[in-house]
């Protein structure tokens, strides 16, 4: 079967109206005042619009609905249904977390999961449905709630239905950001296709192949999709700007870099992981051990050029003394440019990983009678993940001749002892997580009522193999005094190997044979989380008056959430070094709610109203694990005339705390001192410009000296679920829009304001954010995150910090939504042009009620401004797209400069200018499409990223979350340019 280019116009130029309508509104629905118009209307097919439960003609929808066609993404270049959504301006103007973003950061759902955020409000608080219906989440680890994008190849997919508005009252607790549904293809259309993505640099590369088969015969219809979805690694390494971080800073003079240079090549030093080096804790009196100097052993034999020996300054018994080639860095600019912080394992860890992911998905109906389909869908799908990277690890140990002494020290000698930091190539990850949801459920007519009833059950189990570090090869053995020979490990119980710290080659991540298997080892945990829903709805109509039909739509829901996350044998057991311990996260749910919506025509084919109409409906939810509420929504939906309506609503929604929320088990893990304490030396930093006043005064009432140089030992952090403790939050919706379709002509317009806000947002506070908001405080002395945490009374560093979730004050989300579209038939060719635009006014949030509002718009991750441009043209049997996708201009100065829009800093002592703004960004693509109707072959090449825009680059000072040199946050593009070729066979 082959696509003929007349459907190809009407099924563009529907996709267009929809997405920017949102509504689908049509000229026919404008004019209807007489009898036979009226008739016309009743026998129209009933469909069940997103964001509505009463089943209607479609034309009139109140609720502002985005539909995006999944061909869109072939032309695009786009391979994966999360590429699509996360273009949409809805949430483009948000970081979303990636599979990139979850081999960089713990993420929920565990590395390679791909979710979606709408409005930068979460994705546990944005709802996915497919067909309709709830489809369970899917992960690894003990913080599973979001469906994961991977789950549903873009195959599958005909559109996606994107409600940009609170919703909780019609589809339950989690639509509070709005409802994403899925919509998979129908009818009798059957294809193969091979789609394949090229960078024009290695990595990244992608390779999709899909066969649907769909036949519909006279009692029913089905459909089998199979896909199989190969993304190969990006590495770090296999991208300029990634693969060696420096400061990007500037003389405030001249302009010309002023970046700290590596004598020893000549450029700009790389400063990504400090490698091979022994940490100095110094207790001589009159030291020649520089502050805050490393000791770095000179591999390259030149060191002697740029920095002194040890040895060379060394005077009396408590000077360090060292066996031949060590020598101090990293204490002032100098030694810094000589500090080796880029070891070749950087240049192999994944960025992107390497994905394989397989799905098979069929669907299907049997008519029963006139009245009555039996349907029912089996979801399959398998995802592979494979990652990556590099660490470093330490101990702690004396020198030879300091306190107890270490005879494995020797030639280190004076009053010091040592944390010897090595580096390793074992760490990374292989995630399997096997997915499966089947859907049961009938539905039909009763009288004028159409009713549905099904049940929905999913289950997803992933197993997570990390790379681990043995605790009991490393804490067993601090500070001992001497070889490790006839003992055995607290926990495993085998045999100890002298581990040889000190060795320059072992430090250098050159560990082999018994050392590597004494260290080292893998662990395989295990993540279950079911979901099974049951649902029932009944719509139809209530009575007519003379303004139309009074709708009505009702139903029950009954849900219940299990997760049971197994860490592996060694976490459970606190015996991984440097890594988190956890317990045995359990929790299960029961939800119960009760729904009504009314559609209430009030007005009719009077003065400025054409057609008016109130929307209403109610939820009732109660969740086992926390309790109940109602929420409520209202809205307006309002055609003036001349093709003028406007829309309007206002509604509630009511979250409870996910499972892992309040059930995550305890987990302990350890940081470094200065990645938690901003006190560590506050004065300097104060000095710099690197610190609030604030921040210093509060540091210096605490009682520490401005020089305070931290603590030796790590930083314990103790986080979990808040069962018992966290409440449920509660939001508010509201949006206001006009759209206008003339009658004219085919152009049409909309524009929609929306704002959202919650109160008593569940969160998980880090380590370092609970401390810094302490010393942050304006209220210092009874700030209550300065009971998160206590310092130890001997030497003042922290000891502990206990997080978890909690409630914080608010969260809100302000904005407007534009959407333009313009379809054009001239003699030579069908045009179609579309803009879509979404301007943020506030994306703020505020920890407690007395705590500063902190307003994100405008920052990275937080753009005021994104856009899409769309135009088509269509002739014969080619078609040209091309997509520009805009990211506006930000700029973090004003929050690096707490108030000021100021961008000097100092680099050791030195004014620098720093950079931590970026103009804005648009990729564009371009892509071709040829129809070859008699061998039913459909041809598209393209090229996405024309211009090979990389990401906007930022300086390390200043708070910018990057990566190498480049900003990190999901709206800008890592691949660079790519050509892709996508092709199509129908039969």
């Amino acid at each position: 079967m082959t696509i003929s280019s007349e459907w190809k116009r009407s099924r563009l130029a529907y996709a267009i109206g929809c997405v920017v309508a949102g509504t689908a509104f049509s000229v026919q629905a404008q004019d209807e005042n007489t009898n036979d118009e009226a008739n016309a209307e009743e026998a129209q097919e009933r469909i069940q619009v997103t964001g509505s439960r009463i089943r209607t003609d479609g034309l009139d929808q109140a609720a502002p609905v985005e539909i995006i066609l999944a061909e869109e993404a072939v032309s695009q270049g786009m391979v994966t249904l999360g590429d699509l959504l996360r273009a949409s301006t809805v949430a483009a103007g948000s970081n979303q977390v990636t599979a990139a973003a979850s081999t960089a950061f713990v993420t929920a759902g565990g590395t390679g999961t791909e979710t979606l955020s709408l409005r930068g409000l979460g994705a546990n608080r944005t709802l996915v449905l497919l067909n309709g219906r709830r489809i369970g989440p899917a992960g690894t680890r003990g913080q599973v709630s979001a469906f994961d994008l991977n789950i549903m190849p873009l195959s599958a997919v005909q559109q996606v239905e994107i409600l940009k508005d609170g919703a909780s009252s019609l589809y339950g607790s989690d639509a509070v950001a709005g409802v994403v549904n899925i919509i998979t293809k129908q009818g009798d259309e059957s294809n193969f296709n091979i789609n394949t993505s090229q960078p024009t640099e290695a990595g990244g590369e992608t390779l999709r192949i899909n066969g649907t088969f769909g036949r519909s015969y006279d009692n029913g219809s089905f459909r089998v999709v199979a896909d199989f979805n190969k993304i190969n690694e990006l590495a770090m390494g296999d991208r300029e700007f990634f693969n060696c971080a420096q400061n990007y800073v500037f003389d405030p003079d001249t302009g010309a870099r002023a970046d700290t240079v590596d004598p020893r090549t000549g450029n700009f030093h790389c400063n990504d992981l400090l490698w091979g080096h022994v940490w100095i804790y110094d207790y001589a009196s009159d030291s020649n051990v520089p502050g805050g100097a490393l000791a770095q052993y000179d591999y390259d034999g030149d060191l002697g050029q740029y920095v002194p020996s040890f040895n060379d300054t060394a005077n009396d018994p408590e000077d360090m003394r060292t066996p031949e080639g060590w020598f101090p860095v990293a204490y002032d600019q100098p030694s810094f440019g000589v500090a080796n912080a880029d070891h070749p394992f950087q240049d192999l860890e994944s960025l992107s990983p390497e994905q394989e992911i397989g799905t098979l998905f069929a669907t299907g109906e049997y008519w029963v009678s006139d009245t009555a389909t039996l349907y029912g869908e089996v979801l399959l799908n398998r995802r592979k993940t494979t990652t990556n990277g590099y660490r470093q690890f330490w101990n702690y140990q004396y020198n030879e001749n300091f306190f107890a002494g270490n005879s494995l020290s020797e030639g280190w000698t004076g009053a010091q002892w040592f944390s010897p930091t090595a580096i390793t190539d074992h760490s990374g990850a292989e995630i399997t997580v096997d997915y499966r949801r089947f859907v049961v459920g009938a539905e039909g007519y009763l009288g004028d009522w159409f009713w549905d009833i099904n049940v929905q059950d999913s289950r997803s189990d992933g197993e997570y193999m990390n790379k681990i570090i043995y605790g009991d090869a490393i804490y067993d053995w601090n500070f001992s005094t001497g070889s490790c020979e006839g003992q055995t490990t607290s926990y495993r119980g085998v045999d100890c190997i002298d581990v040889p710290w000190l060795d320059p080659d072992f430090l250098a991540g050159n560990i082999t044979g018994e050392v590597r298997d004494f260290l080292f080892g893998t662990e395989t945990g295990n993540t279950i989380y079911d979901q099974r829903t049951f649902e029932a709805v009944i719509t139809g109509d209530l009575w007519t008056w003379d303004a139309g039909t009074v709708g009505a739509a009702f139903g029950l829901s009954y849900q219940q959430d299990e997760i049971v996350d197994t860490p592996g044998e060694h976490t459970l057991n606190a015996n991984t070094w440097g890594s988190s311990s956890a317990g045995i996260t359990a929790g299960k749910a029961n939800t119960r709610a009760i729904f009504g919506e009314l559609s209430i025509p009030l007005l009719r084919d009077a003065p400025f109203a054409e057609r008016l109409e109130l929307t209403m409906s109610g939820r009732y939810t109660d969740v086992s694990s926390y309790g109940g509420d109602t929420t409520y929504k209202a809205a307006i939906n309002w055609l003036i005339a001349d093709g003028f309506r406007v829309r309007a609503s206002q509604g509630t929604s009511f979250r409870s705390p996910a499972l892992y929320e309040l059930y995550l088990n305890n987990q302990s893990s350890f940081t470094t001192q200065r990645s938690v304490d901003p006190c560590i030396n506050y004065q300097q930093q104060f000095e710099d410009g690197n610190l609030a006043e604030i921040v210093r005064d509060n540091c210096a009432a605490e009682g520490l000296p401005g020089d305070f140089s931290g603590g030796a030992i790590s930083v314990t952090v103790f986080s979990g679920g808040g069962a018992g403790q966290l409440e449920a939050e509660t939001s508010t919706a509201r949006t206001a829009g006009l759209v206008w379709i003339p009658e004219w002509t085919d152009f049409s317009a909309s524009v929609d304001y929306f704002e959202i806000e919650i109160d008593g947002e569940v969160t998980l506070l880090s380590a370092g954010a609970i401390v810094y908001q302490c010393y942050a405080s304006e209220d210092f002395e009874n700030e209550p995150l300065c009971d998160q945490f206590f310092r130890n009374a001997t030497d003042n560093r922290i000891e502990e910090v206990r997080g978890g979730y909690l409630n914080i004050a608010s969260q809100v989300s302000r904005g407007v939504d534009f959407q333009l579209n313009y379809p054009l038939q001239t003699d030579y060719a069908d045009f179609n042009f579309t803009y879509e635009h979404t301007v943020q006014l506030e994306s703020s949030s505020q920890l407690f009620a007395d705590s500063d509002v902190i307003d994100r718009v405008g920052e990275f991750g937080a753009p005021k401004h994104v856009g899409n441009f769309r135009a088509a043209m269509i002739k014969d049997d080619w078609e040209l797209n091309w997509t520009a996708r805009y990211i506006g201009s930000v700029s973090n100065h004003e929050r690096y400069g707490l108030g000021d829009y100021r961008d000097d800093a100092t680099l050791f002592g030195n004014p620098v200018r720093v950079v931590l703004a970026s103009d804005a960004v648009i990729y564009h693509a371009l892509s071709v499409t040829k129809e070859f109707r008699d061998e039913g072959l459909d041809v598209t090449l393209g090229v996405a990223n024309i211009f090979d825009k990389e990401p906007p680059k930022a300086s390390s000072i200043g708070g910018v979350t990057r990566l190498g040199n480049t900003a990190f946050y999901s709206q800008y593009d890592w691949l660079g340019r790519r050509v892709f070729l996508n092709l199509s066979y129908q039969f």
